[in-house]
């Protein structure tokens, strides 16, 4: 009976086999539309020429890459040296996008853990809860946070009624103000897969050790966070992938002084004196970064699931 019914199994298993290819059809299309397409067209744009007007010209270059690393003087004759103003912009979001990870991470951890042991017919509100703000556009949201952390605005007239500062804190048009806008902005993509991890985790493994007197740091690092390793590095993706390449934050809270590799983007594909292929270089350089971030931490992953097999 068993063997049958493990044989009938796999007949059903393989009775789509040749349709498979069929099936999948429209998923490849759609990646291969929404996915594939927008990141070979930016690709070949980057290697074309600009221009004068805005647009390209179908001329194979690399003047846009050389543009990002070297700078070669007003009129593009001097000795080329390397060009410190991109590589600034593109280090400044990497490490407001770091920032921004551990923030969120060390607010989220324990949001989630809370969610995660409460009653089980309360989990579903706490998450409601989390979630209900970003119901709201993206661009709202920051808007809104642009008017809460104004020199005006009620954080600094609520410092001020305390008596914590005795004049209003400038906020706005600073690496804090964009601080605080990643991580207000992409926050619930950290909790979420914590909660689902923590929600999945055998709690008799922390009852065990606390009977064996293992102290509680202990119990959270060697115990804890090993079993729930899946979900924080997913959280830390989902946040650190779009703060990488956010513009709205830096635009709307930081100001041309605190320009990110989104808001250069940006910049380069609006109006008609923008620079399409160096828009283009930008994102295929972007692109690297991630790509590269994305696999050190599959193979973290990999070894994960290795380890636990």
């Amino acid at each position: 009976m068993a063997g049958g019914a493990a044989s009938g199994g796999n007949a059903t298993s393989e009775a789509y086999a040749p349709a498979r290819g069929w099936l999948l059809l429209p998923t490849w299309v759609v990646l291969g539309i929404v996915v594939l397409a927008p990141i070979v067209l930016m690709l070949i744009y980057s290697f074309l020429t600009k221009e004068f007007r805005g647009g390209v010209i179908w001329e194979f270059s690399v003047d846009a890459y050389d543009q990002f690393f070297f700078d070669r003087g007003l009129f593009g004759d001097d000795a080329p040296t390397i060009q410190w103003a991109y590589i600034q912009i593109f280090w400044r979001s990497i490490w407001q996008a770091t920032l921004a990870t551990i923030f969120c991470l060390l607010i989220g951890f324990p949001t989630a853990y809370f969610i995660a042991t409460r009653p089980a017919n309360q989990r579903t509100i706490w998450v409601f809860l989390i979630t209900i703000p970003y119901w709201v556009n993206l661009l709202i949201r920051t808007v809104s946070m642009r008017f809460i952390l104004r020199d005006q605005g009620p954080l600094n007239d609520l410092l001020q009624w305390t008596g914590i500062v005795a004049e209003p804190l400038t906020i706005i048009n600073t690496n804090l103000g964009v601080q605080i806008g990643l991580f207000y902005s992409y926050l619930p993509f950290m909790v979420l897969p914590l909660y689902a991890a923590i929600e999945r985790y055998n709690f008799s493994l922390s009852e065990a050790a606390s009977d064996l007197y293992a102290p509680r740091h202990k119990i959270l690092t060697r115990i804890v966070l090993p079993a729930v390793k899946p979900g924080l590095i997913a959280g830390c993706i989902l946040v650190f992938v779009p703060s990488l390449g956010s513009f709205l934050a830096p635009d709307l809270l930081g100001g041309a002084r605190n320009f990110m590799i989104g808001s250069l983007i940006d910049e380069q594909f609006r109006g008609s004196a923008g620079n399409w292929p160096f828009g283009a270089a930008a994102s295929m350089i972007l692109l690297t970064l991630v790509l590269l971030v994305l696999m050190v931490l599959a193979r973290q992953q990999a070894r994960l699931e290795k380890g636990a097999g």
